[in-house]
C-alpha cells in the first residue's frame, strides 16, 4: 500500500503537475518528432516537446509486454524455467526476431531476453500466448494495464508493435510505463542493460547504442518502423539520480542516440536533486480523533526527492495538508495527507503523506468525548 501511494503521486506529476520553468538554460532543440525528459525518483517532467501527441510506438510496445510478463513472474503465474510452446503464428512473426523454432524447446527466461535484448517479435507473441492464450486476449490485458497506470492516450492491438492504425501511444505515456518498470521491477530491469544475447546459434546485439557510448546508461528500449521513425527510451543513473529520456521520430539510428544523449546531459547539467524528506522520518504530528493517542507521526514512505534548476534548492517549499478529521483506528502506511511542493511560488507536485505508526481506537469514554468535540468543529 505504501509503495502504491507514492507511485500514484509520482505518476500524477508525470501527467503534468511538475515542470520547473526556471532552468537557467532552455532545453535543447532536438531533431525528433516528440520527446520528454523525466526525473524518475521525483516523478517530474524536466523538459518536453509534443509529449501528448499520439504516435506509432513500434517496438517500444514491448515495454508493456514486458511489464505484464514481469507481473506474471511476480505473481508466480510464470517462471523463468517454464517451457513455452512455439506456435506457428509466433514462428512466422515478421520484423525483428530471436528465431525461435517449434521443434526446439524454449523457456520463458530465454524469451524475455529475446524480447528485450534482441527485440524479437516472435518472442513477444510466444509470451503473450503463454500468459493469455492468444495475442488478441493479451492485447486486452495490455489496454487494461495502460488504463490503470494512467496512460490515457495509449491503445494496443498487438504485443510487438507491428504497425496498426489503432495501435498508438504518446511520449508521456511511454515515460509513465518505463518509470513504473524501473521502480516496480528492479531485478528484471537488469535485462535492459545486456548488450547481446545468443539463441539458436545466432548472436544479436542490443540496438541501444548508448549502452556502449555512456557508462551511466543502463537501459531501456529502441523502436523503429517507417511510420514511427527511429525511437529510443534511455535511462541513465548518476549517483542517486536517475533520468529517463523518451525520443520519438528521429531520422536515423545514430541520431536517436545522439539526441537522447543530449537530452540526458541537459538534465544532469542544469538540474539538482534535493532530498526534501527522508523515508520514515516524521514530517509532522497530526491530531487524531477517538484514538489511543492524540497525535500521530506523519511522513513519507520513500525518500522524497525533487529536481530543481541548478542552485535553486533554497527556494523549494513544502506544505503538509492533513486529511482531517483523522479518526482512529489508523494503520501505519495509511494516507493521512498531501505534501504540496512549490518552487519560488510555482507548483512542483503533490505527494502522499502517510502515517508512520498505528493508532488504536480509544476507550468508550475517550470516543464519546471526541464525538462531542467533533460536533463543534
Amino acid at each position: 500500500m505504501i509503495r502504491n501511494l507514492l507511485t500514484l503521486a509520482m505518476l500524477a506529476s508525470l501527467l503534468g503537475i511538475s515542470a520547473p520553468a526556471l532552468a537557467q538554460a532552455p532545453a535543447p532543440a532536438l531533431a525528433a518528432r516528440a520527446w520528454l525528459l523525466v526525473d524518475v525518483a521525483a516523478g517530474q517532467t524536466l523538459a518536453a516537446q509534443n509529449a501528448e501527441e499520439r504516435v506509432e510506438p513500434a517496438s517500444l510496445t514491448k515495454l508493456m509486454t514486458a511489464y505484464i510478463v514481469f507481473t506474471a513472474l511476480k505473481e508466480k503465474r510464470l517462471t523463468l524455467e517454464q517451457p513455452v510452446p512455439v506456435s506457428e503464428r509466433a514462428w512466422r512473426a515478421g520484423g525483428s526476431r530471436m528465431f525461435i523454432d517449434p521443434r526446439k524447446p524454449v523457456n520463458a527466461g530465454e524469451l524475455i531476453q529475446g524480447m528485450i535484448i534482441q527485440s524479437g517479435n516472435d518472442a513477444c507473441i510466444a509470451l503473450a500466448e503463454a500468459i493469455a492464450g492468444t495475442e488478441e486476449a493479451f492485447a486486452q490485458i495490455m489496454n487494461r494495464e495502460a488504463k490503470r497506470l494512467g496512460m490515457n492516450n495509449t491503445q494496443y492491438t498487438n504485443s510487438s508493435g507491428l504497425p496498426d492504425a489503432r495501435h498508438y501511444t504518446t511520449a508521456r505515456d511511454l515515460a509513465i510505463l518505463a518509470a513504473t518498470i524501473i521502480r516496480e521491477f528492479p531485478d528484471q530491469y537488469r535485462y535492459y542493460a545486456v548488450r547481446e544475447f545468443r539463441y539458436n546459434n545466432i548472436t544479436q546485439q542490443n540496438r541501444n547504442r548508448l549502452l556502449w557510448l555512456d557508462p551511466n546508461v543502463d537501459g531501456m528500449k529502441t523502436g523503429y518502423t517507417e511510420g514511427a521513425g527511429y525511437c529510443l527510451i534511455a535511462s541513465s543513473r548518476r549517483g542517486t539520480r536517475r533520468l529517463l529520456s523518451v525520443v520519438l521520430g528521429a531520422s536515423s539510428e545514430s541520431l536517436r542516440a545522439q539526441e537522447s544523449q543530449k537530452l540526458l546531459n541537459y538534465g544532469f547539467l542544469f538540474f539538482d536533486q534535493v532530498r526534501l524528506y527522508e523515508k520514515s522520518v516524521p514530517v509532522s504530528a497530526l491530531p487524531v480523533w477517538k484514538g489511543s493517542e492524540n497525535t500521530l507521526k506523519a511522513g513519507v514512505a520513500e525518500d522524497l526527492r525533487i529536481s530543481v534548476p541548478k542552485g535553486m534548492g533554497e527556494k523549494l517549499k513544502a506544505e503538509l495538508l492533513s486529511l482531517q478529521p483523522l479518526v482512529a483506528p489508523i494503520s501505519a502506511g495509511q494516507r493521512v495527507g498531501t505534501i504540496r511542493v512549490s518552487l519560488d511560488g510555482k507548483p512542483v507536485g503533490e505527494y502522499a503523506a502517510v502515517a508512520l505508526q498505528n493508532v488504536a481506537v480509544a476507550g468508550i469514554f475517550g470516543r464519546a468525548w471526541d464525538t462531542m468535540r467533533l460536533w463543534f468543529q
